[in-house]
């Protein structure tokens, strides 16, 4: 049996903004933005540059409950990692176009990280594994 995780639902205020922080800030790359008027919502997917693995489902929060966990999906703790190749590279132009950093860049046993804030403040870590952690082999 093989089975994967293919979406993940993040909770954003407004579509074309939070597309605009993940598309143009982040880099990430638009998989489909499809609008569905029975429901009148879109379907927004996004991924990392040259992923294939888990993407991002842009959900608008369209009730009081889910408007209250959007920027807090997580309860304040970090909810997503970021693996990249290079660290330094996407960690300056991060900087560069005003992502914010919660965290430091921090060297740890299983390589190095640092913690930036989406932009509703959802907490994401920034990472690179060193090429002998069990899940380098399996990412980026």
């Amino acid at each position: 049996m093989k089975q994967s995780i293919l979406h993940i639902a993040i909770l954003v205020k407004d579509y074309d903004q939070a597309l605009d922080f993940y598309v143009n800030k982040l880099k990430f790359e638009l998989i489909e933005d499809t609008y569905q008027p029975e429901q009148n919502k879109r379907w927004v997917v996004v991924s990392p540059p040259g992923s294939n693995g888990v993407t991002l489902l842009l959900a608008r929060a369209s009730t009081s409950d889910q408007n209250h966990f959007v920027g807090n999906q997580a309860g304040g703790r970090v909810f997503l990692f970021l693996n990249t190749d290079d660290f330094w590279r996407d960690y300056n132009r991060m900087v560069s176009v005003g992502i914010k950093f919660i965290r430091e860049p921090q060297q740890q046993d299983y390589g190095i990280v640092a913690v930036f804030e989406d932009l509703y403040g959802n907490l994401w870590d920034l990472l690179q594994l060193n090429p002998n952690h069990p899940i380098a082999s399996r990412s980026v």
